[in-house]
């Protein structure tokens, strides 16, 4: 029985070295919520709108849609390490204001036609 836990021992501190030196990282509670998945995939397509707008030189407008982009999928990963539900809630609903406000740069894009130009140029 010595000899097993000391290899079981053996094994728990190989996989701590292994972390350190970049072989496996941790995983996180919100890669698991399908509301943190869905918020990371609209920041890679607000991301792929802001890189279009950089070319025209919209960097102001593509600025504010990454950084309201990511705030979605961050504050849910923020509020996903909340202690209590209450504070958890709190953090999904500054997503939701963040959500409302990519919601409107996008309305704006496409009504000043920025969309528009940018697809055909």
């Amino acid at each position: 029985m010595r000899e097993h836990t000391n290899d079981n021992s053996k094994e728990q501190t190989s996989k701590r070295e292994g972390i350190r030196r970049g072989r496996r990282r941790p995983h996180w509670r919100f890669e698991d919520l399908e509301i943190w998945k869905k918020a990371l995939d609209l920041a890679v397509k607000f991301h792929l709108i802001a890189e279009r707008l950089d070319k025209r030189r919209f960097y102001r407008y593509a600025e504010q849609l990454r950084a309201a982009g990511l705030s979605i999928s961050n504050n849910i990963a923020e509020g996903s390490g909340s202690a209590h539900k209450q504070e958890f809630i709190q953090f999904l609903n500054i997503t939701r204001r963040s959500l409302f406000e990519d919601a409107s740069m996008l309305l704006v894009i496409r009504k000043t036609r920025l969309a528009r130009k940018y697809r055909s140029g």
